[in-house]
């Protein structure tokens, strides 16, 4: 699928059947590889000259955000997509590829009625996107909180044993806990359980012999138990501690635990539940809003025909995709093909760009916009 279009329109002396055929002649011949297809503009309503002046000072603008817009949902969708190890999928409008929806464009009348003013069209195609900007805004901030959530739980199921979460390492049975007795969770750096092992028994007096138990390792630390009277275990974290050893808070509550665990599972499917419609939701986003992207490439291209052409209409639009390495080539064919009166006027630069309509770059002696689907 090309990814990188040009829209544009030639201005018609004659007869736009001529013209057509003159174009598909001169891009067969000499630059074959480009993609060449009729882009279709109904008659829409031209308004006065100072209607059009106020539009093309915002049509620059509008068309940024709407692009960008386009573009965020595209990389959502394809974030999403690979989330979910889900195979990504070719995008389309209304069931049609976005590549062939351009190609093939046809104006919505229902929709976009042609005898609207211009400015309303693109003002009701603004608020429509604006609209989808910021529901997108609002739904990725939802999955996001919940995916922050889980992230941070995983962090603590998966640090060091110095900071990580305890409670799926230590289990009922290791722990004892009477009236007297009680069983403190010491971190070990796994080059100090020698010492620990030779030591912790005549670290205070008070301590059950052979009562340590290892836990478990990861790459710095392991996990002990140790048994004690109660009565010295505030003296033992303090004797532990000038010895390098680390004696961490841990009381098991079953209660707790189960409530972390139902906490972790509603996580889990709440992202799953909002990753899903987030897709979903993207998906049918990004139609609507390529589709009003595209007729707000028809109204700009309109528009600045106009404004260069004048009155009444009479051009020939086009899309086209021309491999890098003709786009040169392509360009000279169109600046042959554009016999307006004021083409001298509008002629490149050897740098290949001025100032023109609607601020827009690159400028030619043609109207011409570049639209790039990705």
């Amino acid at each position: 699928m090309a990814t990188r279009y040009w829209i544009v329109s030639l201005p018609v002396h004659s007869s736009a059947t001529s013209l057509w055929s003159r174009l598909q002649e001169s891009i067969s011949k000499n630059s074959f590889d480009t993609l060449l297809y009729r882009f279709n503009i109904p008659n829409l309503r031209v308004g006065t000259l100072d209607s059009l002046l106020a539009l093309s000072d915002d049509l620059l603008k509008s068309n940024t955000f709407i692009e960008g817009c386009s573009h965020k949902i595209r990389r959502q969708i394809e974030d999403l997509e690979k989330a979910s190890g889900i195979l990504a999928s070719s995008l389309t409008v209304d069931g049609v590829p976005v590549d062939s929806y351009l190609t093939k464009f046809v104006w919505d009348e229902a929709k976009y009625p042609t005898m609207s003013p211009l400015k309303e069209i693109v003002d009701g195609i603004h608020v429509q996107v604006a609209k989808i900007d910021d529901d997108l805004k609002v739904r990725i901030a939802e999955y996001n909180n919940v995916r922050s959530q889980l992230n941070a739980i995983n962090r603590k199921q998966t640090g060091s044993l110095a900071v990580r979460d305890l409670s799926n390492l230590v289990k009922p049975e290791d722990i004892v806990t009477s009236e007297h007795l009680v069983t403190l969770i010491a971190v070990v750096s796994k080059f100090s359980q020698k010492d620990w092992l030779s030591c912790y028994e005549t670290l205070t007096t008070y301590v059950v012999p052979r009562s340590s138990k290892n836990l478990h390792e990861d790459n710095e630390y392991a996990l002990y138990t140790v048994t004690l009277f109660n009565r010295d275990a505030d003296n033992f974290k303090i004797k532990a501690r000038e010895r390098g050893f680390q004696i961490r808070d841990f009381e098991y509550n079953s209660e707790t635990q189960e409530g972390r665990k139902q906490e972790l599972e509603k996580l889990v499917q709440d992202q799953e539940s909002l990753r899903s419609s987030l897709l979903q939701w993207c998906y049918t986003s990004y139609g609507e809003v390529f589709t009003s992207w595209m007729h707000f490439c028809a109204v700009r291209l309109f528009s600045e025909t106009i404004l260069r052409y004048g009155l009444p209409p009479s051009f020939l639009s086009v899309v086209l995709s021309p491999s890098v390495k003709n786009e040169k080539k392509v360009r000279t064919l169109l600046e042959t093909l554009c016999d307006s009166s004021n083409s001298t006027f509008w002629k490149t630069d050897e740098e290949g760009s001025m100032g023109g309509l609607g601020g827009e770059a690159d400028t030619h002696p043609y109207v011409s916009f570049t639209i790039n689907l990705i």
